[in-house]
């Protein structure tokens, strides 16, 4: 049910990264592909300095329904994903948790959601300990339709 065009509404976490460089957040969407029944392929579309990329992830399906696993190279690189509320239709509220690290993703069948939906997502977040000043919204336009094979890249996405 999570299979299909997904857009970045908003996020929230304590990276460091995200905070340096808040101001340059680029329209982002994803797409989700659901293999064998179980599995995500999910591939990510943004611009970085200019140019369209594409991140190309799989998570596996981890121990309870809704929960999902993405392993890194390296020690301490696993990624584990929670799909903490959706409707499929409209909306999804995710978790990403890498270490002690937690970030809250908000993502919109379309660029915008209903005020509703984002405050259901900032509740989220101040119940994981984070706050509005470390949330960002993305820009609702200038997304990218594809990338060429010199942009794509498979493994991790840091969040």
């Amino acid at each position: 049910q999570l299979a299909g065009r997904w857009f970045l509404v908003g996020m929230a976490s304590r990276c460091s990264d995200l905070a340096e460089h808040s101001h340059r957040l680029e329209a982002t969407a994803v797409t989700v592909t659901v293999l064998d029944g179980q599995s995500l392929a999910i591939v990510t579309s943004r611009k970085l300095d200019g140019m369209c990329w594409e991140i190309r992830q799989r998570y596996l399906p981890a121990q309870a329904p809704g929960r999902f696993l993405l392993k890194g190279c390296g020690y301490g690189s696993r990624v584990d994903m929670l799909v903490g509320e959706t409707d499929h239709t409209s909306y999804a509220i995710l978790y990403f948790q890498k270490g002690r690290s937690i970030s809250v993703k908000l993502y919109g069948r379309t660029s915008s959601v209903s005020d509703a939906v984002v405050d259901k997502f900032e509740q989220r977040v101040r119940a994981v300990g984070l706050s509005e000043d470390v949330t960002y919204y993305f820009p609702a336009y200038g997304f990218c339709d594809s990338a060429d094979e010199f942009h794509v890249l498979d493994g991790e996405l840091q969040i």
